[in-house]
């Protein structure tokens, strides 16, 4: 099958196969959901190298890593270049419908996008507090640690908006002013971590060793590291039930009555047309750190 988006041609291949197994859901209704959803999604990939993971057999099949644009891509896939120790990575840009629907149907269901744009790629636009539980910990426990980096962030004049992984976390964004590098952004983020295990020490904890962790919420602000990501909201997890990365409001989340498996792919765009984006702000304008770079430096 071929599809004609923007007056490019797409062909679309294994349009049937089942991707979610348990659910019956299959590479269409993917496709079909990302077509969506593309209008709230491509704002925060645009401009930004992506990392991919492809199931090119669904959930339950292999998965591979994609970095490099494929040697066959289209010639209007946009790549930018960044240069790692060993070698150029040329990342594919989703810029635009045409693109995001040619990776999916490549079956890259992970879709991370860096924490910086190619206009200025050693300055992240945000920072984000990853909150990770360990094995034992339920979704109220991290929803009740990120109410306590809410409060953390209120202490220090700063807004943070929540969204779930789409698996079992919760990830929480803080829109920073242009300016920070990748080690400033980690080095803010490790202070706002490190006041929330102070005020939940026993529930939190920010041990690089797993298997030291415990049943604990891990603390994760070394993804705010160059070229460490993040899958983007409104962005489809490899998961049973296809679970969708979704932004909360603080009430959803302190409330405690949601559940990540509730935002699938099949009511995702009907909330957002209801309730909007709730993360439109993290990409609308950034906010000084100045006093925690302060306080790190005393």
């Amino acid at each position: 099958m071929e599809i004609e988006i923007n007056g490019r041609k797409i062909k679309l291949s294994n349009l049937e196969k089942i991707f979610w197994p348990a659910s019956g859901y299959t590479k269409h209704d993917l496709l079909r959901y990302y077509i969506d959803v593309s209008s709230y999604l491509l704002p925060y990939l645009a401009d930004r190298p992506i990392h991919f993971q492809r199931f090119p057999d669904g959930i339950e099949g292999k998965r591979f890593y994609q970095i490099n644009a494929p040697s066959y891509a289209p010639s209007w896939v946009k790549t930018f270049p960044v240069q790692s120790k060993e070698r150029v990575r040329n990342y594919m840009l989703v810029n635009d419908l045409e693109t995001l629907v040619y990776v999916v149907n490549l079956a890259c269901l992970e879709i991370h996008p860096w924490h910086s744009r190619i206009t200025d790629i050693n300055h992240p636009d945000y920072g984000i507090v990853d909150l990770d539980p360990q094995e034992g910990v339920g979704f109220k426990q991290v929803a009740h640690v990120a109410g306590v980096v809410k409060d953390v962030l209120d202490s220090l004049g700063l807004s943070g908006f929540p969204k779930t992984s789409g698996a079992t976390g919760i990830q929480i964004y803080i829109p920073l002013r242009t300016g920070y590098t990748y080690e400033q952004v980690r080095d803010i983020v490790g202070f706002i971590c490190a006041q929330v295990h102070k005020k939940e020490p026993h529930l939190t904890t920010m041990e690089r060793m797993v298997k030291k962790r415990g049943a604990t919420v891990y603390l994760d602000y070394l993804q705010n590291l160059w070229g460490k990501t993040i899958n983007a909201p409104y962005t489809v997890r490899p998961v049973p039930g296809a679970s969708v990365s979704t932004p909360l409001s603080w009430g959803e989340v302190c409330g405690g009555k949601v559940s990540p498996a509730d935002f699938t792919i099949t009511n995702i765009v009907d909330r957002v047309k209801e309730k909007g984006d709730l993360f439109a702000p993290v990409l609308s304008g950034g906010q000084s750190a100045a006093t925690i770079l302060r306080q790190i430096e005393k």
